[in-house]
């Protein structure tokens, strides 16, 4: 099913049968347009400490009570590298969280995500990766020294990006649909109040040309009349095939499903 990437914002984790963490962000690849990570706050306001969590090892969402279920203990999820959400997710950071876990990255990863252990590797070190004792300075490969992945972006930081057709500036980036089984994002919402009061619709990730960090925009290849004229989104309706049917045909884009 397609949801609200913003709607999960304040879940929270199911682990050994009790709440536990909050979800405070959420970091996707705009480059394969693909859930990465949901940023976990375990800590109190008191003693706040932040944690990536791959979707993969989460089962799928309990709308009703806002959790993700997982298999995983809450000492396994405290005691996973911390993250600090001020600065870019090095592929340093993300070899050393895929090693505490036990997993084969997603970047050198050829076929499908292998199934994942219920927890970290025995007898892991921070400072032990899968390629080896790092030191400073040291070449440990292709990008692992990098100091971010420039595909890797936050939801938080995204909203409120201008949109830009081809032929004109329309509206804001108001959230992200996602595929709640692939974690696939499908759709940006664009808020189309500043020309088309109270009007949101909804435009395909694989439509976007092009993300300008600096100016904060977002552009499409679409007309400012295609999206304005566009079936209405409501945030309340569930995305369904009738709906995709209407947009793609509006659009004349190839369906996504054919394929």
């Amino acid at each position: 099913m397609i949801r609200s990437l913003k709607e999960m914002k304040g879940y929270k984790l199911l682990a050994e049968g009790d709440q536990f963490g909050k979800i405070k962000d959420i970091y996707f690849d705009s480059d394969e347009w693909t859930v990465r990570y949901l940023v976990v706050e375990t800590g109190s306001w008191l003693n706040s400490r932040q944690v990536l969590v791959p979707p993969q090892i989460l089962g799928l969402p309990d709308w009703n009570n806002q959790v993700f279920p997982t298999s995983l203990t809450k000492q396994q999820i405290k005691d996973s590298p911390p993250v600090d959400t001020d600065r870019p997710v090095s592929r340093q950071y993300e070899t050393d969280l895929y090693s505490y876990w036990g997993w084969t990255p997603y970047w050198v990863r050829t076929g499908a995500m292998a199934p994942m252990p219920p927890g970290p590797t025995p007898g892991y070190e921070p400072e032990e990766t899968a390629y080896g004792r790092r030191t400073a300075g040291a070449d440990t490969g292709v990008a692992t020294q990098r100091e971010g992945d420039p595909d890797l972006r936050s939801l938080d930081e995204v909203t409120g990006y201008g949109i830009s057709a081809v032929d004109d500036d329309i509206g804001h980036a108001e959230d992200f649909l996602v595929d709640d089984e692939s974690w696939d994002l499908r759709y940006l919402v664009v808020d189309t109040r500043n020309f088309l009061p109270g009007r949101k619709v909804i435009v395909s990730t694989q439509w976007i040309t092009g993300i300008d960090w600096p100016d904060s925009r977002v552009s499409v290849d679409l007309t400012a009349d295609d999206i304005k004229n566009s079936p209405e989104y409501d945030p309340k309706a569930p995305i369904n095939r009738d709906y995709e049917e209407r947009l793609y045909t509006h659009y004349g884009r190839p369906r996504y499903w054919n394929y």
